[in-house]
């Protein structure tokens, strides 16, 4: 027969023992705290700080040491929400700020400020209105490098005492008020404006220049081709004039040819509709004289062929030797006064033989 109070005796052993071994499993698991990677622990031993524990594994003394939140030690990027900002100019812009920070020391981060978030964030919003309330609405728009700057200062230096370091503050966006928009927007249309109608006046001015410039340009050229035309006119004109005088002195013409030729020059002359008065000169009767008394005593040749000749008295003979002696002192004179314009011709420069004095030239060096 079973012993009762043996029998209860070993059944309070084997709950002692189950006690005990649950009391074992609850020390190690309490004294035993594995810290993962990038994450700090702050212990407390009797409800003051004692140690920090390192990512990896850390004893505890159970009951006696406690484990608080883990701290993350990374990078953290947090968004604030927009904030109104008033201006310089008395503007109020909506301003979002984005904050890159990171806790380089746990201790600090939990015992010198409650909860260092949002400590950040007003700390950012004040600041912010700090430095934005001293610019207007233009410069705080384009100074966004500078704001981040003195953003980025401040926060560094307030929170170095809460073990954070801030790397970057950057404003995500700075929006102005609606009717402030559109303002700007009708400015900016009107300065686009602006600059299309000045490029095109420089356009239409650019184009005028040149217009003008190969205008110019074109008549220079056109006055060059008409300076060269002159002078090459003139220069054949002139050579024409010594190839007409070579002829006349190479060929020696007679008193007769000369005197006919110097009648057929005479209307020349007179073409050139810039002459308003024609002078004849006073050879022109001697002249007239002897062709005259050439044709009479052709005439007179041809009659004696078909009549008897009829004879010709001293006195007659003598007035025909007369005017026959006149005309062929005419022609000379003529032919003197055409050896002297050729001369002054070659004593001259081509450019200077104008065309209507060519043409009294040709006309002399016929009647010679």
């Amino acid at each position: 027969m079973i012993d009762l109070g043996a029998f209860i005796g070993q059944i309070f052993i084997i709950v002692l023992l189950v006690v005990l071994a649950i009391f074992v499993v609850v020390v190690l698991f309490r004294s035993i705290r594995i810290i993962p990677q990038a994450y700090a622990g702050i212990v407390e031993r009797l409800g003051r700080y004692q140690r920090t524990l390192q990512p990896g594994l850390n004893l505890l003394v159970p009951f006696v040491d406690r484990l608080r939140p883990l701290v993350d030690m990374r990078e953290q990027v947090v968004s604030f929400p927009p904030q109104p900002v008033i201006t310089e100019d008395n503007l109020v812009v909506s301003i979002d700020t984005v904050v890159y920070f990171q806790v380089n020391d746990a201790r600090a981060a939990t015992y010198e400020i409650a909860n260092y978030l949002s400590a950040v964030e007003q700390l950012t919003t004040t600041t912010l209105r700090n430095v934005v309330g001293g610019l207007n609405l233009e410069e705080a728009l384009t100074s966004r490098d500078n704001i981040n700057g003195q953003l980025r200062v401040v926060l560094d230096e307030a929170t170095g005492k809460w073990g954070l370091r801030v790397s970057r503050v950057e404003l995500k966006a700075i929006d102005p008020p609606t009717s402030i928009q559109d303002s700007m927007e009708k400015q900016m249309r009107a300065e686009r404006d602006r600059r299309a109608a000045i490029l095109t006046a420089e356009g239409t001015k650019q184009s005028q220049i040149l217009e003008a410039e190969g205008r110019r340009q074109a008549e220079i050229l056109r006055a060059e081709g008409d300076k060269q035309a002159a002078v090459l006119r003139a220069q054949g004109e002139a050579e024409a004039i010594e190839m007409v005088f070579g002829a006349i002195h190479a060929g020696e013409p007679d008193d007769k040819l000369l005197a006919y030729q110097y009648l057929q020059t005479l209307p020349k002359i007179s073409e050139s509709p810039s002459n308003k008065l024609w002078i004849i000169p006073s050879e022109l009767t001697e002249a007239l004289k002897g062709i005259g008394n050439a044709l009479g005593g052709r005439d007179e040749g041809g009659s004696a062929t078909g009549s008897p000749k009829r004879p010709t008295t001293a006195a007659r003979r003598a007035e025909y030797s007369a005017a026959s002696d006149a005309a062929v002192a005419a022609a000379r004179e003529a032919a003197s006064d055409a050896d002297a314009i050729a001369n002054e011709a070659r004593s001259t420069t081509p450019g200077a033989i104008r065309s209507d004095d060519a043409a009294p030239a040709e006309g002399g060096a016929g009647s010679a």
